[in-house]
């Protein structure tokens, strides 16, 4: 019985369970009842699924509403009968639900996703203690479940920063932190930072730091860091920019070595000796400090002075010897020369005959022996010298009779056909048949008694060491030129008398006299630019210099292509200075490596130790040919030790020098004076190197002979120069302008060669017609000029029209031909002009009328375009209109940067002085409308306006 009322009761406890569970759905279908009359109605079926509570697959992320647009939240529950959003404590209304359905395959379970939209007005007009926050709240038949609350921010960005960078200027191997505060912003900005608007990438330089609390930090500053840096914040909704910062790294100068004690400056007594050391170790950079101290020292020194030697008193005469003769002697020690003093000057010792005429000969007195035994061996005397003479007379004429038999019992054959036509072989010399005595010029021909192989050049490296070619020097074998005979007219010349070809005139030949029926070259048919060889300097004149003050000027070697410009500003005020410039021409000191070739001469300016505010322009011109990328070309300053140190790759980036190269010269901005030169590395076979070939000619010491020289030089005014200067010590006359060779690095060599000679009137000396250059004795040619001799002969003296031409060419390169057609008569002989710079009258300018550019005006360029502008019309658009792209970060360290870019552009046309083009340039970049051509003589001061009408502008 206990056990049965126990059973009911606990009967009547799940019947209580179950009513209690159908009052909650019950309650729960009358809410959504209430809620369908109120227009929140749930929906109508709740479909059963036993299990599990619902789980989110889904959940709402945070989101910002950019703008005016609204934000999407959705998410997504298994199983799930219903899913509501609840937004800041309230339900979302069930119209504003976007629902989707599905049924996972995998269970079978329903899978219920819903979306909502959130506009930014709803976001703006809640006004809680916390963001406006959503909420999905999913139903099974188990109970309830809720997702993560989900914030949604308006987004937005300031346009200020909190805390802008500063420049700062650090020494080299300092330490730089630039800091950064972005604009508040939500969501909060990420920083970015800029160097000359290129992004810096932190990951690839250990040097520099961009983590710590968007500041940067770069730990040890290098020459490079230098330039102008921008921090960028940027979220989702818009990005904003710093200021800039300028940092400057600048160097410290440094004291270099002593330099040796000098020479004591006197010769004699009391003086003193000095050494010196320069501030180049390192030398100043960016506004760094001056070594501090002295640099030269100076010391007493005593020099002893030189004893002149002094005779003593003569000895007395000595006894009379068998000659008949007797001396006395003397010596040099009253005092002896001493100290590098001189030694005494005359005879140490005499003699005299001590007899008065008393000579004893063969026991008897002199004047006893007969006048007849005397006379007669004067005469055997006589006979005697006479009969050598003749005996010596008899053999020189044998020797030549013989001598010149041999010659013209010999002649020429080319074993090798490639001889005849055009291709470059030795070949042998061989006997031949008697009877062609007219074979070339019996009287030059060696002695070709053997048969024998020649190959041998007759190209000289320095026509001032070596007189002009004789005969005898064009058999001269060398190792390096190959020498062949060009045509087969000169191997048969032997078929007739020569005679025969004094006598007739045939076609195609030139007339004897001074009658010219061929064009001869006139000066007017040439460059504009030119002058006379009789005008141009000598070697020792490659040395200029000129005083410059506080207004600057500029500094031109002339017909060299190398000039120096020192800004305005550039010497401080009340100061002026002694500057030189100088080529060098004799042997270069800078050694090439491996393969790289010289490119331009050895320029010097100085003096070593002056120091300039500004940065100066050196001119340099080189034989490169920069069309096309296949140089890396150099440039190198010698130290005081003698060596020489690479400044800088021209394409590099270098806050230290700017180098601009242009097709036939460099421009280098430096700080400090010393000796330059450029270099280049050929990087493939395709680089080319500029050659001028020229050809002057003159008489040889043989009426009959005459002398072409053909020069393949370094395509530079300098090189040509110093071949100019050569000729003119040689008497030589240039015959046809110079042109240009594009010489190839692809290692084949350079034929030179005399075609089309007159054949009755003219012929070349045997083994001359072809000669061929090495490629490295071409490519590498940093000594002395290259040239090659050519030695013609008249048949007779009334020839004196010469008309030739000389083919110079690279195999498998490119060729170019001289037209020679002169008048071997120094009074029939026209003028060949050559090219010349039209600057040579005036090697130093100062002041106002050394710049293009009136300081007014210059002033006025450098006040607008320093000054940082919005729209980017600033000194960099200037740079970029004026061609230059890169390395702009050398000009942003400088203090006027638009004053620097003026100043290369005005060593880039010191010759042309083309304003119209910078006008042009200013006006494109629209921030000034006047022509520098046509300025009024009101906007100018009177120094300006008196160098504008001297030039002509």
């Amino acid at each position: 019985m206990g056990r049965s009322a126990a059973a009911g009761g606990g009967g009547a406890g799940a019947r209580r369970w179950l009513q209690w569970l159908g009052l909650c759905f019950w309650a729960a279908g009358a809410a959504a009842a209430r809620g369908a009359d109120s227009g929140e109605a749930l929906p109508d079926s709740i479909p059963s699924a036993p299990g599990t509570l619902p789980h989110f697959i889904e959940e709402p992320d945070d989101a910002y509403i950019i703008k005016s647009n609204p934000i999407a939240l959705r998410c997504k529950a298994r199983p799930a009968m219903q899913i509501f959003f609840k937004c800041n404590g309230e339900w979302v209304h069930q119209n504003e639900h976007v629902s989707e359905e599905s049924l996972d395959e995998s269970s079978g379970l329903k899978v219920r996703e819903v979306f909502i939209n959130v506009t930014r007005q709803q976001v703006e007009d809640f006004h809680g203690p916390e963001d406006y926050w959503c909420q999905c709240v999913a139903w099974s038949h188990l109970g309830t479940s809720k997702s993560r609350k989900a914030s949604v921010r308006i987004a937005y960005l300031r346009k200020n920063f909190e805390q802008d960078p500063q420049g700062r200027e650090v020494p080299i191997e300092g330490m730089i932190v630039l800091h950064c505060r972005p604009p508040e912003g939500v969501p909060a900005a990420e920083v970015e930072w800029l160097k000359n608007e290129e992004p810096i990438d932190s990951e690839q330089d250990e040097n520099i730091d961009t983590r710590a609390d968007h500041n940067l930090i770069i730990r040890q500053a290098r020459l490079s860091d230098s330039g102008n840096y921008t921090c960028m914040a940027a979220n989702i909704v818009a990005k904003r920019r710093s200021l800039s910062a300028t940092v400057v790294v600048y160097v410290n100068g440094g004291w270099s070595s002593w330099t040796e004690w000098s020479a004591c400056n006197v010769r004699c007594g009391r003086g003193w000796q000095k050494r010196s050391r320069t501030c180049t170790n390192p030398a100043p950079l960016n506004g760094g400090a001056f070594c501090e101290g002295m640099s030269v020292q100076k010391i007493t020194c005593t020099s002893l002075c030189p004893v002149d030697g002094s005779w003593e008193l003569w000895s007395e005469w000595s006894v009379c010897s068998p000659e008949c003769e007797h001396l006395r002697i003397r010596e040099c020690t009253a005092p002896p020369p001493r100290n590098g003093g001189k030694f005494c000057e005359g005879l140490s010792q005499e003699s005299e005959n001590c007899t008065d005429g008393l000579c004893i000969l063969d026991k008897k007195p002199l004047h006893e022996i007969k006048p007849q035994s005397i006379e007669n061996a004067s005469d055997i005397a006589l006979y005697s010298g006479l009969g050598a003479a003749v005996v010596a007379v008899a053999v020189l004429v044998v020797g030549v009779t013989l001598y010149r038999r041999s010659q013209s019992d010999y002649g020429v054959d080319v074993i090798d056909s490639s001889a005849l036509t055009g291709g470059f072989q030795t070949f042998n010399f061989k006997t031949v048949r008697q009877g062609n005595s007219l074979l070339l010029n019996s009287a030059m021909q060696p002695d070709l008694t053997v048969s024998r192989t020649y190959s041998g050049p007759i190209c000289l490296q320095d026509p001032l060491d070596k007189e002009l070619m004789t005969e005898s020097s064009l058999f001269n074998p060398l190792s390096d030129i190959k020498v062949k005979v060009q045509s087969s007219f000169m191997v048969s010349l032997g078929v007739s008398e020569r005679a025969d070809y004094h006598g007739k005139n045939h076609p195609g030949t030139f007339p004897h006299g001074n009658n010219r029926s061929f064009t001869t070259m006139h000066p007017r048919n040439k460059a504009p630019y030119i002058q006379n060889l009789s005008s141009l300097p000598t070697r020792t004149e490659l040395r200029t210099t000129g005083v410059f003050g506080h207004l600057g000027g500029r500094l031109v070697m002339p017909n060299t292509g190398v000039s120096l410009l020192i800004p305005h500003g550039a010497i401080p005020e009340e100061n002026s200075w002694e500057i030189y410039m100088s080529i060098n021409q004799g042997e270069p000191s800078l050694q090439s490596d491996g393969s790289e070739v010289l490119l331009s001469p050895e320029v010097t300016c100085g003096p070593p130790d002056m120091v300039v505010t500004t940065p100066f322009a050196l001119t340099i011109p080189h034989c490169a040919d920069v069309s096309s990328e296949h140089w890396n070309i150099h440039l190198k300053k010698r130290t005081q030790q003698g060596k020489w140190e690479e400044v800088m790759s021209v394409e590099d980036e270098s806050t230290s020098c700017y180098c601009l190269l242009d097709p036939f010269a460099c421009h280098v901005l430096l700080d400090s004076f010393g000796t330059y030169a450029l270099t280049g590395e050929p990087i493939t076979d395709c680089a080319v190197k500029q050659l001028k070939v020229a050809v002057f000619g003159c008489m040889s010491c043989n009426s009959l002979d005459y002398n072409l020289r053909v020069y393949c030089v370094d395509n530079t005014p300098c090189a040509f120069q110093e071949v100019v200067s050569d000729e003119r010590h040689h008497g030589g006359q240039l015959l046809e302008e110079p042109k240009l060779l594009h010489f190839k690095g692809n290692t084949f060599s350079l034929q030179i060669s005399v075609l089309d000679i007159p054949p009755f009137l003219w012929r070349i000396k045997p083994f001359t017609a072809c000669q061929e250059v090495p490629f490295s004795r071409v490519w590498s040619s940093n000594r002395q000029p290259l040239h090659c001799a050519f030695s013609l002969e008249r048949y007779t003296p009334t020839t004196t029209q010469l008309s030739c031409k000389i083919c110079i060419r690279q195999l498998k390169g490119h060729e170019q031909i001289l037209q020679v057609q002169t008048s071997i008569l120094e009074s029939e002989r026209e003028t060949i002009t050559f090219f010349a710079q039209e600057d040579s009258t005036f090697p130093a300018q100062t002041g106002p009328k050394a710049f293009k550019i009136p300081y007014s005006i210059r002033q006025r360029i450098c006040a607008t375009f320093d000054t940082p502008n919005a729209k980017g019309k600033d000194w960099q658009m200037l740079a970029q209109k004026n061609s230059i792209n890169r390395n702009l970060s050398y000009f942003a360290t400088q203090s006027s940067p638009s004053a620097v870019i003026l100043n290369l552009w005005e060593a880039r046309h010191q010759h042309d002085g083309d304003l119209d083009s910078l006008a042009c340039a200013l006006e494109e970049i629209g921030r000034t409308h006047t022509k520098l051509s046509n300025i009024s003589e009101s906007q100018l001061d009177e120094a300006d306006f008196n160098y504008s009408r001297q030039n002509g502008l």
